[in-house]
C-alpha cells in the first residue's frame, strides 16, 4: 500500500509492505495524518479478496504502526492486556468531523454468537464498547451521536435479520418491515435515514424514511434492475444521483439543480461515453477524488478543486491499455424458454459487424450474488481482440435484480442456470449474431463448472469447453475448500447449492463425463483454496475413464486463478490456441 503526495505522483511518501497474497481491502483516513487499514487475502487472480479481520493503523509516513485487532492478538502496543482478543474486526465508519477515532465491529472467536461495536482511538489504541448484540456476524449502523442504531446481516443459519435500537435494547424488526432493507446513513438533519429497500424481494430501490421505517419515500428505483452505484455529496452526506445495476449506466439526478449534480454533469460532458464516479470529497468539500471508466477503459483517477475547477490526473489503473483499440460491450435483454427476461452482454470485436461471428460463451463465477456488467472486462476484451464475439449472461441467481431473482438460482447449478446459458446461445444464434458451427464455452470458478455442464445439457451446441479453476464435484464442496470451514459457510452451501447427495451427484460433471461430446481444456492452480485442486484431478480422472479427449495445464504455487506473469502468458496463449484449433481464427485477426 503506497501513500502519494498528489502534488507529485512520481514520488511516494510511504510504502506498507504486506506478506504474499495479502492486501489492503479497506483504507480509512481517521485524521489528516493517520489512516486505518483493513487487511485481506486474495488467493488467486479470479478470487474475491477475503478479509482476514485484521485492523492496523499507521501514520501517513509509515511510522507509528499499530495492530488494533485481529487473530494475532500478541501484536500491537496493547498486546499484553489483550490476550483473549483473537477474532475479526471491521471498520464500521468514522465520526464527522474526523478526530482520530473510528467505529469498529468485532467478532471474537471466544464469543462467536456476539457482534460488538467499539469506538476506537487509532492513535492511542484504546477503545470503549458502544454496542453489542447476542447474534454473530452482524453489521452496525452508527449515528452522528456515536451510538449504534441498527444491527443487521445474515445470522449463522443464513437468514437475513434486522434489529433496531429501542429504549436501550435491541428490537428485532419483522420481515414485513425489513424486506431487503439495508440502512445507509442518516439525512443531514439526523431525523431520517437513507436506505435501500424492497418489500417484495424485487429490485432494490433507494428510499428515505423515518428511523422506525415510517413515512417511506421512494427516491429511485426500477422494475427490472436494482439500484447500482450511488453518487454522494461531501459531508453531511446526501445521495444526489443513482444508476441501475444493469445496462449501460445512465444517471438519475435526485435534484438536477443541486451543485453536486451540476458538477457531475459538467465532468461527464468532458468524458463522453465514460462513467464519472465521485469517490469522495475532502471534509470541507474543496477537493474531490473522482474516477472515469467505461467498457473500453479500465479507468483513471482525477482530483478536482471544487473552487477553481482545476482538474489534475493522478494515475490510470492499466496505462498499457489503449481504449481506442478495445471492443464495445453491449448489454441486451432476451427471454428464456420459460419466459424469464435476462440480461446478456455482448463484447463485439472491434470493426466487426454483429453478424454470424464465432462466439465464446463466458459464464461468470459465483454463481449467486455475482453479475457481469458493462464495464471493462479483461477476459472479454482478450477474446474479442482475437476476433471472437463474447457472450456473458446474468442468469438466475445473479446479483443486480433483487432477492427474488437471486433466490431463483438456489439449487439450480446444473438445471435452471444451465438452461439460461443455453437459451442465451440459442437467442444469439436466432438473432444471427453467432455462427452456430463456431461456438465454444470458457469459464472460471462456477463458470468452469458451467463449461463442463452446458455441453452435457446441450449436446452438439459447443465445439470446445475450457474450465479454469472450476468446481466439478458438488459433494466435494462439503469436504474441501474454504467455504465449508465455518457454520455460516456451510449454511450458505446448503441453501444456495443444496445438500441432497442424489441431487449433487446428478449435477456434478465428474459423474457425467461420458456425456461430454467436445474437446476439453482444464486449467487449475495446485494451491487453490476456493476450488481445491482435487476438483481438477477428479475431472481429469473422469475424462480418462470415459476415454474423452482433453488438454491440461496446472501450476504449483498458484491459487484460484494465476498470479505469476509467465504462467498467465502460457495460460492465455494456450487458451487462444485451443479455441482457434476447434472453431477457427476469429474475425479481423490478420
Amino acid at each position: 500500500m503506497v501513500v502519494y503526495d498528489v502534488a507529485d505522483m512520481s514520488k511516494w511518501i510511504s510504502l506498507l509492505r504486506l506478506p504474499k497474497y495479502e492486501l489492503a481491502i479497506g483504507i480509512t483516513w481517521v485524521s489528516n495524518t493517520r489512516l486505518v487499514v483493513e487487511k485481506g487475502k486474495k488467493y488467486g487472480s479470479i478470487d474475491k479478496p477475503l478479509a482476514t479481520g485484521e485492523v492496523i493503523a499507521t501514520d501517513l509516513d509509515g511510522k507509528h504502526q499499530d495492530y488494533l485487532y485481529g487473530y494475532q492478538s500478541s501484536y500491537g502496543t496493547r498486546a499484553a492486556t489483550r490476550g483473549g482478543d483473537e477474532g475479526a474486526g471491521f471498520v464500521a465508519g468514522v465520526p464527522t468531523p474526523v478526530n482520530s477515532h473510528f467505529y469498529m465491529t468485532t467478532y471474537s472467536w471466544s464469543s462467536k454468537d456476539f457482534s460488538t461495536l467499539y469506538d476506537v482511538d487509532a492513535v492511542k489504541n484504546t477503545r470503549h464498547m458502544i454496542g453489542q448484540i447476542h447474534v454473530g456476524a452482524l453489521s452496525f449502523m452508527v449515528g452522528a451521536d456515536g451510538k449504534a442504531h441498527y444491527a443487521y446481516g445474515r445470522n449463522a443459519d443464513w437468514d437475513y435479520v434486522m434489529y433496531h435500537q429501542q429504549d436501550g435494547g435491541w428490537a428485532k424488526m419483522a420481515l414485513a418491515q425489513v424486506g431487503s432493507f439495508t440502512p445507509l446513513f442518516f439525512t443531514p438533519d439526523q431525523q431520517r435515514i437513507y436506505a435501500t429497500y424492497s418489500a417484495s424481494g424485487g429490485p432494490a430501490t433507494l428510499v428515505e424514511q423515518d428511523e422506525n421505517g415510517g413515512n417511506r419515500k421512494l427516491l429511485a428505483g426500477d422494475s427490472f434492475s436494482s439500484i447500482g452505484t450511488m453518487e454522494v455529496t461531501a459531508p453531511p452526506y446526501q445521495p444526489f444521483a443513482t444508476t441501475l445495476a444493469t445496462g449501460v449506466p445512465q444517471f438519475k439526478y435526485l435534484d438536477a439543480d443541486s451543485p453536486p449534480a451540476k458538477l457531475h454533469r459538467a465532468l461527464s460532458l468532458k468524458f463522453p461515453g465514460s462513467y464519472v464516479h465521485f469517490i469522495n470529497f475532502s471534509e470541507d468539500g474543496s477537493k474531490l477524488l473522482f474516477s472515469v471508466s467505461s467498457d473500453r477503459d479500465p479507468g483513471s483517477y482525477f482530483l478536482i478543486d471544487t473552487k477553481n475547477y482545476k482538474v489534475v490526473k493522478l494515475f490510470s489503473t492499466e496505462p498499457w491499455i489503449d481504449p481506442a483499440k478495445m471492443a464495445e460491450r453491449r448489454p441486451l435483454r432476451f427471454k428464456t424458454s420459460d419466459g424469464t427476461e435476462l440480461e446478456a452482454i455482448l463484447t463485439i470485436p472491434k470493426d466487426a459487424s454483429l453478424a454470424n461471428l464465432p462466439m465464446i460463451l463466458v459464464p461468470h463465477g459465483g454463481p449467486t450474488d455475482v453479475q457481469d456488467d458493462w464495464f471493462f472486462d479483461d477476459d472479454a476484451q482478450f477474446l474479442a481482440s482475437r476476433g471472437y464475439l463474447v457472450l456473458q449472461v446474468n442468469f438466475r441467481g445473479s446479483s443486480g435484480r433483487g432477492a427474488n431473482f437471486k433466490q431463483s438460482g438456489y439449487r439450480q447449478w446444473g438445471t435452471g442456470i444451465q438452461r439460461d446459458l443455453i437459451d442465451a446461445v440459442k437467442w444469439a444464434i436466432t438473432e444471427k449474431y453467432a455462427d452456430p458451427q463456431r461456438i465454444c464455452i470458457y469459464g472460471a470458478s462456477f463458470g468452469g463448472y458451467s463449461a463442463m455442464m452446458a455441453p452435457i445439457r446441450a449436446p452438439g451446441m459447443f465445439k470446445c469447453a475450457i474450465g479454469y479453476a472450476g468446481i466439478y464435484d458438488m459433494a466435494m464442496r462439503y469436504k474441501k475448500g474454504d467455504t465449508q470451514e465455518s457454520k455460516i459457510g456451510r449454511s450458505a452451501l446448503r441453501i444456495e447449492m443444496g445438500d441432497d447427495p442424489t441431487e449433487l451427484a446428478a449435477n456434478s460433471p465428474v459423474n457425467l463425463a461420458s456425456k461430454i461430446d467436445v474437446p476439453v481444456l482444464l486449467i487449475h492452480g495446485e494451491d487453490d483454496q476456493r476450488a481445491p485442486f482435487a476438483h481438477a484431478k477428479a475431472m481429469r480422472a473422469a475424462l480418462d475413464a470415459a476415454h474423452k479427449p482433453y488438454e491440461w495445464l496446472s501450476k504449483p504455487g498458484e491459487g484460484h486463478g494465476f498470479y505469476d506473469e509467465k504462467n498467465n502468458i502460457e495460460f492465455y496463449n494456450l487458451l487462444q490456441t485451443f479455441i482457434a484449433k476447434h472453431i477457427g481464427p476469429g474475425v479481423n485477426t490478420n
